[in-house]
């Protein structure tokens, strides 16, 4: 039994000490895009929780019981609104067509490609 356990652990220590291969630079670019969407995330969730708070404070300040006092307010900087998110990689839909491996023409198909007309019906003319 322990010769078994021994084996066992002797071929699973060699999978779990192996090394990875390096990432490729389009992971690395993945990565950094991951990295600078969830920060984005980060300043949006900020933004909207400092918009959360201001407006319960204005609230709180409109609807203060009669006889209790009301503090005065606290000096905080301004709500900043981080704007649209903008990626830095070029996304595959903004890639000409050349670059995109498509060679069809642009524009927008009039019918769907496959239909039960025939020839005749298309060009318009009488059956034989």
């Amino acid at each position: 039994m322990r010769a078994v356990m021994s084996l066992t652990f002797a071929l699973c220590a060699g999978v779990a000490f192996a090394k990875l291969p390096p990432p490729t630079d389009a992971a690395k670019a993945q990565a950094a895009e991951a990295a600078a969407k969830s920060a984005w995330t980060a300043k949006v969730d900020a933004y909207k929780l400092c918009q959360s708070i201001d407006k319960t404070a204005q609230y709180y300040r409109a609807h203060a019981p009669a006889g209790k006092p009301v503090p005065p307010p606290q000096e905080t900087p301004p709500c900043v609104d981080p704007g649209p998110y903008v990626s830095t990689v070029t996304p595959e839909a903004n890639k000409p067509l050349e670059a995109s491996g498509s060679h069809s023409p642009p524009g927008n198909a009039m019918s769907p490609p496959s239909n039960n007309a025939t020839t005749v019906d298309i060009a318009g003319g009488v059956k034989k």
